[in-house]
């Protein structure tokens, strides 16, 4: 079958990443399509109907020497990705292809990247917490395995860095795969992470997918579906334990925002697309477990202006099941990790869970954490002497606690000329009760400080 019967009709008109293209027949809503001329090569993707043989469409790539006239082709379904076992070890963009200067995947299959989620009867609720060596994460906010867990906090507070360390603690320790994807951020980070993962040997377990902030609005849309499908297909090929990492779950939503106003759609609340929660649940919806296998998700959120009543934030909020807040006044006491253990929750905080033991203890270290954050402007006014003795004793202790849950990274041990430290959770538990029990009343709090365990 030769080019030609694929042929659609041609560009109408071109404005800005929006494309009209007059019709010979109307390609279904999410079609794909192609601008090939000379050397000119764009995908598309349907968008709107505009009459009986005019549609819109979204140009997937940069449109420049694109005009009217030029022919368009239908590539014969919605956007598709190739899969197959050597996508591991590989780094790809939103189309499946390399990014790395190695050969294209083999063509042998293909999977639809916007596909329906599982059915609700194949859908495995998550019931595990996956220990990651982070202190705080592991006492207070505990991830789920095989659930979703978001990293939320405003502009320099050290969700990738988070992230990152997650990844490195899971990677090493986790008998599965993992998917990275860089949505709308700098491509700078992603060439270091695939350099570290190379050189700590782990590459060739992890795929990455990469749609930078300099792409179109319609790859930093589309690129985690990308990542998501590849994710599914190793969870269900290999039936494995996958961990999918996404970076910056905002940028998704900002990117279905620009391309609403592309297509002139009338915005909603606080200038956000009126389809919001629907393209929200359409990714949130397929990361599941099932039979075969696990995805386990975790994903930074930019919180903008560090409002955590922002429409998307709040939408994406809905969908998880721990919430990591990374908090400015944290970080600006010089606490790294930047966590909020008060506002930090994640529904594995469950006695039937956890074990009356870490429950117990997560409790009470939550609690005299509290108290402290009350009594903190009293102190700052009146000095500590004015407070009670039992007060007193709780804030000295609180204080420790808070100084104890801080942690030096391994990711960027190489620039804060600290070695990285994990932290088994039995340890954290074993730690955090002696602080509470009074046995390390006497130790500075300067000790505390950016400590792996404490000496036994």
């Amino acid at each position: 079958m030769t080019q030609t019967d694929f042929s659609v009709g041609s560009i109408e008109a071109v404005h800005g990443p929006v494309i009209d293209v007059r019709c010979k027949y109307l390609p279904p809503l999410g079609q794909a399509l192609d601008v090939e001329d000379h050397s000119e090569h764009c995908v598309l993707e349907v968008h709107q109907h505009l009459g009986p043989d005019r549609v819109r469409a979204i140009a997937l790539h940069p449109v420049a020497g694109l005009s009217r006239g030029m022919p368009v082709f239908d590539r014969g379904g919605p956007l598709h990705v190739p899969v197959s076992p050597a996508c591991l070890g590989r780094m790809l963009n939103m189309f499946g292809e390399p990014l790395d200067g190695g050969d294209p995947l083999p063509a042998t299959a293909f999977r639809n990247i916007l596909a329906l989620p599982p059915v609700v009867s194949d859908v495995l609720p998550p019931q595990q917490i996956l220990p990651t060596g982070i202190k705080v994460i592991d006492l207070l906010c505990p991830f789920v395995r095989g659930g979703k867990t978001g990293l939320f906090g405003g502009a320099g507070v050290g969700k990738t860095v988070l992230m990152m360390e997650f990844m490195h603690a899971v990677s090493t320790s986790m008998h599965g795969v993992s998917v990275f994807s860089g949505v709308g951020e700098r491509m700078r980070e992603g060439h270091e992470l695939w350099h570290e993962m190379r050189a700590a040997g782990v590459l060739d377990k992890a795929v990455l997918v990469y749609g930078q902030m300099n792409e179109s609005p319609g790859v930093r849309f589309h690129v985690g579906y990308t990542a998501l499908t590849y994710a599914e297909y190793l969870r269900d090929s290999m039936a494995t334990e996958v961990l999918l990492l996404m970076d910056n779950v905002f940028r998704f939503v900002q990117a279905g925002s620009e391309i609403s106003g592309l297509l002139g759609r009338m915005p909603a609340t606080v200038g956000y697309q009126p389809t919001l929660l629907t393209e929200v649940a359409s990714l949130q919806e397929r990361i599941v477990s099932t039979p075969t296998g696990a995805i386990t998700a975790v994903q930074a959120v930019y919180v903008p202006a560090d409002d955590m009543s922002d429409p998307a934030v709040a939408t994406i909020l809905g969908h998880l099941d721990s919430v990591v807040i990374l908090s400015r006044q944290q970080a600006a006491k010089g606490i790294y990790p930047a966590v909020d253990p008060l506002r930090s929750t994640s529904r594995m905080m469950d006695r039937r869970i956890l074990g009356e033991r870490h429950y117990r203890i997560a409790r009470a270290v939550r609690e005299h954490l509290a108290r402290y954050a009350e009594l903190e402007d009293i102190i700052a006014m009146l000095g500590i002497e004015e407070l009670s003795a039992e007060d007193r004793r709780i804030v000295e202790r609180a204080r420790r606690l808070q100084r104890y849950l801080t942690q030096p990274f391994q990711v960027v041990a190489e620039h804060s000329g600290m070695a990285g430290a994990s932290v088994p959770l039995e340890r954290t538990l074993d730690d955090c009760e002696g602080f509470l029990a009074g046995r390390f009343d006497t130790l500075a709090e300067s000790d505390c400080y950016m400590q792996g365990a404490m000496p036994a």
